[in-house]
């Protein structure tokens, strides 16, 4: 409650929030712990290249690698163990065929396929025009590819499935790699990487001193080829025997058709080059931050609305408000009698403003279930921005958020039966107001992936939920969300409850007819709190739906926090503008005012999706598309809410317990 502070109080907060941000800046480059382990290899020692599912900005439906008619290992498909989070985002890691030997460049073949089927050639034609990319990993690191367009180099995770040429109606399959390994020599065994940096920072066990030589792979390139091979030939060959080296074709006719009866042979070549870079760095190049300057002048733009909005709440509102108590505590009583007789604004509703809401469990249950979303959010992005969430570990920034919630369900059970307590002025049906909490927006959640999930399931796609998945998600969400939910409203029967300073009438006071709706003035509030994120939720869309590396957390919790000021500010605002024109139902108002900003955040999707997402295709694609976006736009609402109600409440509570009117 800042407005409860002093002016004693407030001048050291003040003096610290710049230099807080100034410090916090050199977090906003990218910083991340790129993993605890790193692994060495020796000379000649084998290393295993996995795949992830094929993945399409054009359609966002992933499909298996091995859905495909692509070599399979000689020892059978295995699946790579996945958390929580790479299932929800449809990764499907396999084991692949490609086998590299650390330090010998070498040109191997893998595998003649039997004639293409008709079903086979409709497939690849298919992932090939909708682009797809085959996402390969070598020692946790996506492959890389590199192109040069108008002289601007240009980087890729992943390489197509195949391509067609502007001037054929062919396509063509991409069955030769040519891979380039980046290794980097090193000496010392017991490391154990605790940092990051240009050089990252290591402590050397004391137990081990001796010298041991390896090498650690620090890069994972490659430049894909099409090249037409005689079947015959090829097919005398066994799988990894070493081949002639061959050149990528220039000419179609020498590149690899998709046709009925075609045989492809697949081969490989790998090249190992040495480098300096270190082993904690080897993630800068997927994580290079473009448009920096961009970032800050997002957050300079938050920072004028907010000054601005500042302005406004501590110069007018408080002078205003401090002015009007001093001069009416300076009366004698037979002056305050007739005073309040003159009373006008704010002041005239006092004995209304406390009035029990319209839908008050409805209310309470948002409010809590906000206050959850919006510490799940806090929580995981300061541990991002602190580098605890690696991009090498896929799927645990949304493992992370899952957990995160799950636990916080004692925070939102305590919020919402502590304010249900507080309207009411009773703790009976706070058994119901916590069911309510623990099911309202997990169950929205539980709708929209459902539905979702039905069109994942008829693609055949892997981004759908497995029926195995649906059942943890359950039994985490009954028997760790659902029972600490009922905690916390037990804990906020039992705590002390917030005693309104004023009575409220029995008989409602009537609300001056008003020129233009009062709603009109809600819904143009949220303009404010999206001006303060619209910049970087390009980048976030951008990262999900391009398949871009967002890692920029550091910038993203500066404008969190930036939001999360704005909010409670314009909250504040539009309910002293309602107050002071005799409005008294200003419960639910303050809950919107701060929560339309996810009306424009839905409206920004759909802009996105119009100009920036025009490859996508499909009816399929476009529903997914807005699907997530309604999911994303109902927890922003429910987050930004909770803060401008909290906010506007504690405001009001502050404003008429300095009023002495009988």
């Amino acid at each position: 409650m800042a407005f409860l502070m002093t002016s004693k109080s407030r001048m050291p907060k003040i003096f610290w929030a710049p230099l807080f941000l100034v410090l916090f800046a050199h977090a906003c480059f990218g910083f991340y712990l790129p993993g605890s382990y790193m692994h060495t290899y020796a000379p000649g020692q084998p290393i295993l290249a996995k795949v992830n599912s094929l993945t399409s900005i054009e359609t966002e439906l992933p499909f298996s690698y091995y859905s495909l008619p692509y070599c399979k290992p000689p020892g059978g498909i295995k699946k790579s163990a996945e958390n929580l989070g790479e299932l929800l985002m449809g990764d499907q890691i396999d084991n692949s065929p490609y086998r590299f030997r650390m330090n010998i460049n070498e040109t191997v073949y893998l595998c003649t396929t039997n004639p293409l089927s008709e079903h086979e050639v409709k497939l690849l034609k298919q992932r090939t025009r909708d682009l797809y990319q085959v996402n390969m990993i070598l020692d946790n690191l996506p492959v890389m590819r590199y192109a040069t367009e108008n002289g601007i180099k240009i980087q890729w995770t992943g390489f197509p499935v195949g391509y067609t040429p502007g001037n054929s109606n062919d396509d063509y399959i991409i069955n030769h790699l040519k891979f380039t390994v980046l290794v980097h020599e090193y000496e010392g065994s017991g490391v154990e990487i605790i940092g990051t940096g240009e050089e990252g920072m290591g402590v050397i066990s004391e137990a081990d001193k001796k010298k041991a030589s390896g090498f650690e792979i620090v890069g994972f390139e490659v430049q894909p080829c099409s090249i037409k091979y005689d079947p015959e030939v090829m097919t005398k060959h066994h799988t990894y025997d070493n081949i002639s080296s061959v050149s990528c074709a220039s000419e179609l006719d020498k590149s690899q058709i998709i046709r009925d009866q075609e045989r492809v042979s697949f081969t490989y070549e790998v090249e190992f080059v040495k480098s300096d870079i270190r082993w904690p760095s080897r993630w800068d190049a997927y994580l290079k931050m473009e448009g920096a300057r961009v970032h800050w002048f997002s957050i300079l733009n938050s920072l004028m609305v907010i000054f601005f909005l500042a302005g406004i709440v501590f110069v007018i509102f408080l002078r205003t408000v401090r002015r009007d108590l001093t001069r009416y505590e300076e009366l004698d009583k037979e002056s305050q009698a007739q005073m309040n007789e003159e009373l006008s604004g704010w002041k005239l509703v006092v004995g209304d403003v406390f009035r029990e809401p319209e839908c008050s469990k409805l209310l309470c249950v948002m409010v809590a279930d906000g206050v959850q979303i919006m510490g799940m959010a806090v929580v995981t992005i300061v541990f991002a921005a602190l580098g605890f969430m690696s991009p090498a570990s896929r799927g645990m920034l949304l493992t992370g958020m899952i957990i995160l919630y799950l636990f916080l369900g004692i925070i939102a059970g305590y919020v919402g039966v502590r304010m249900w307590r507080t309207i009411k002025g009773t703790s009976e049906g706070w058994k119901s107001v916590s069911w309510s909490v623990a099911c309202f927006f997990p169950g929205i959640v539980f709708i929209i992936l459902t539905a979702l999930n039905f069109l994942l399931w008829g693609s055949n796609s892997t981004g759908a939920i497995p029926i195995s998945m649906y059942f943890v998600l359950l039994a985490l969400w009954f028997c760790i969300s659902v029972p600490l939910t009922l905690l916390g409203g037990l804990f906020g029967t039992r705590a002390e409850a917030i005693q309104y300073p004023v009575r409220t009438n029995q008989i409602p006071r009537e609300i001056p007819a008003r020129k233009y709706p009062s709603w009109l003035l809600v819904l143009g509030a949220g303009t404010l709190p999206f001006g303060t994120l619209f910049i970087e939720l390009f980048f976030i869309l951008s990262s999900i739906w391009l398949g871009r590396f967002y890692y920029v957390f550091g910038f993203l919790l500066i404008v969190l926090s930036l939001l999360v000021v704005v909010c409670a500010e314009v909250s504040v605002v539009l309910t002293y503008m309602h107050l002071c024109v005799e409005d008294w139902r200003w419960w639910w108002k303050s809950f919107f005012a701060s929560g339309s900003v996810s009306l424009y955040v839905f409206l920004y999707s759909i802009n996105y999706l119009v100009f920036d997402l025009q490859s996508l295709s499909g009816p399929v694609s476009a529903v997914l598309y807005l699907g997530y976006s309604l999911l994303m736009a109902v927890a922003i609402m429910l987050s930004t809410g909770a803060i401008g109600f909290l906010m506007s409440f504690y405001f009001v509570h502050y404003l008429f317990s300095s009023v002495k009117i009988d």
